[in-house]
């Protein structure tokens, strides 16, 4: 990587990483709090509506943030242009689903789920107002004013749903988080951007970016769908109290995983699009970005696999003890989430949304005949299947990555395999613990410690060019 290309990716991992980490934390301990003041019910309710959040997301950018991203000559028409798409799309959207919602209700089986959507949709318009901002943020890798925008709305809103919860009002305290949350977010990229959208609107330019976007938009959606239809099926099949353990579990096992891969994303988008025309140095550069992922990603989700039962109980408490059983099998699907996600990069970067939208529809035919398999089987064979299908898609997604750059699966595997060894030895390692001491503060920080000493005494003494990486990444060379 040249020093140009890594200082710009050294910038842009560490403020996105800030962002990233310092919300997520903040939100994390907020969630600890807010677990312990409400029940799995309540967390249950919104996870019913979750795909409604997540698909009007999807359509809102409608891949659009991507396409300007990518677009080397966009124009302030270009900018204002999906601005306003946006915010006609987020209130039909919200129309929408203000006009289904006691339908929605009733396929539950719940009629307090009617007003809590009608309330908790209204993000879809905030979140249709900033989309522009955050994307010529993301142009510009300038993820320090998103991880302001990102820290205080984190913090207000975490505030005001702790003192909901605590003063009793149970689910609406976290349909106010997510309210505050959004509202602020987007008045502060407003304020911070100082973007603000022309009186234009072009078809030309509408239908070059929407060429590009709407096979990503497309992907997204089945994607979204897909990633959706576990809370709909645990929600219908099960109990509101069974999917409020799975929310939770889900949402424990993203906080690594999703959070990296999504900060590795937004870096190597940008970066890799500005080399997207030298094959030999791209394929170089995307191999990096591969086995540093890898490397971070592969012992944390290990690690948080072996400790689940000890953290659960310390964290949340013995009422959620069956997260526990479900966060550890969820976490050895999630590993495997940023090496499909960099893949999929790769082919945005080379212009092949077609590709993307080919591979998602294979992917998600796959992961919806497994998870309508495992359904009469239980919830935990049913996250079990997701394990399979993340393996299988594993084998997919890298098959056009071999045409495109010859990085394909057998290569891939190969530069992973040394990192996966060494994190499934110490998921052994460190989940033995648990048979040699009662003491669950002993499970869990013996466990951290004994885990990452392990895993880096063993790659520094194998020298992994990885860990080198890490250090020259940041170093100020």
């Amino acid at each position: 990587m040249s020093n140009s290309l890594k200082q710009v990716a050294t910038k842009g991992v560490l403020w996105s990483s800030i962002e990233r980490f310092s919300v997520q934390g903040i939100q994390f301990v907020i969630m600890i709090i807010m677990a312990r003041l409400l029940t799995p019910e309540d967390y249950g309710l919104v996870g019913m509506l979750t795909i409604f959040l997540a698909v009007s997301r999807s359509l809102i950018d409608s891949g659009f943030s991507q396409a300007l991203i990518r677009k080397q000559n966009r124009t302030e028409v270009d900018n204002s242009t999906v601005f306003y798409f946006n915010i006609a799309v987020g209130l039909a959207l919200y129309l929408l689903f203000y006009i289904f919602a006691p339908w929605v209700a009733d396929f539950y089986g719940l009629p307090e789920l009617s007003l809590v959507m009608r309330v908790v949709c209204l993000g879809i318009i905030f979140n249709s107002l900033a989309v522009v901002q955050r994307a010529l943020l993301t142009v510009r890798i300038d993820f320090k004013t998103q991880a302001k925008a990102s820290l205080i709305a984190a913090v207000i809103s975490g505030m005001a749903g702790v003192i909901l919860a605590y003063t009793g009002f149970g689910v609406w305290a976290l349909v106010c988080q997510q309210l505050v949350n959004l509202g602020i977010n987007t008045l502060l990229l407003w304020i911070f951007s100082k973007w603000k959208p022309m009186r234009a609107y072009s078809w030309t330019s509408f239908r070059e970016l929407f060429s590009f976007g709407s096979k990503l938009l497309a992907s997204g959606l089945l994607d979204t769908t897909y990633n959706n239809i576990y809370p709909i099926v645990i929600g219908k099949v099960f109990s509101a109290g069974d999917l409020g353990h799975y929310t939770r579990a889900q949402q424990f096992s993203v906080f690594p995983s999703s959070n990296i891969t999504g900060i590795l994303q937004r870096v190597t988008y940008p970066v890799l699009c500005s080399i997207q025309n030298d094959i030999d140095r791209l394929r170089g550069v995307y191999r990096k970005f591969l086995k540093l992922s890898a490397y971070v990603v592969f012992p944390l989700m290990t690690g948080l696999a072996a400790v689940s039962f000890p953290f659960i109980r310390i964290v949340l408490g013995e009422k959620w003890m069956f997260c526990a059983v479900l966060l550890q099998i969820i976490c050895f699907s999630m590993m495997w989430y940023p090496i499909h996600a960099i893949n999929l990069n790769l082919l945005q970067v080379q212009g092949r949304s077609d590709l993307f939208l080919r591979l998602e529809i294979i992917k998600k035919s796959i992961g919806v005949i497994i998870l309508f398999l495992t359904i009469p089987l239980g919830l935990k064979i049913m996250c079990l299947g997701g394990v399979v299908s993340s393996l299988l898609c594993l084998v997919i997604n890298t098959f056009y990555t071999g045409k495109l750059i010859q990085v394909g699966f057998i290569m891939q595997m190969r530069d992973l395999f040394p990192t996966l060894a060494v994190s499934l030895l110490m998921f052994v390692l460190v989940f033995s613990l648990q048979w040699m001491t009662e003491n669950l503060y002993a499970q869990l920080l013996g466990g951290i410690i004994l885990g990452s000493g392990f895993y880096l005494a063993v790659t520094r003494i194998l020298r992994f060019q990885e860990l080198q990486e890490l250090f020259s990444l940041f170093s100020k060379r």
